[in-house]
């Protein structure tokens, strides 16, 4: 056999093909670690979802749209730009399927606010500016 500083040819092999499967290993145990929490996932119909408002800015009457998989009570809450509470806009137990929440934006002073979609299970915000 070839010695090469003092490590012989053999020992080398072994020891690359002994750092390779450690590796091959680990990567193969983080797969199935990431499947096992994929498996955990919340399901999607447990959520609405809010569209962005197709105006930018905003003025006038605004159509909040927001689509829900089950019948479910919403609010929907106007924040301030700091997202402090400002007021309610909406609060309704809706039907699965798309609703619409309507808003008079001349109620309120020209600004940036967010709206804010809360349900028993989540909160989603979006901005927004008005402008009349």
């Amino acid at each position: 056999m070839i010695i090469l500083m003092g490590f012989s040819v053999m020992k080398v092999v072994l020891g690359v093909l002994g750092i390779t499967l450690g590796l091959l290993l680990i990567t193969i145990a983080y797969k199935k670690f990431l499947v096992y929490i994929g498996k955990r996932e919340i399901a999607p119909d447990d959520y609405c979802v809010i569209n962005e408002l197709e105006t930018f800015p905003s003025k006038g009457e605004v159509e909040f749209y927001f689509t829900s998989k089950k019948k479910r009570n919403v609010i929907i809450n106007l924040l301030n730009n700091d997202l402090s509470f400002h007021s309610k806009i909406y609060e309704k137990e809706i039907s699965e399927g798309g609703n619409i929440a309507r808003f008079d934006t001349t109620s309120v002073p020209n600004q940036t606010y967010f709206y804010e979609l809360e349900t028993e299970n989540q909160k989603t915000m979006k901005k927004f500016t008005i402008q009349n």
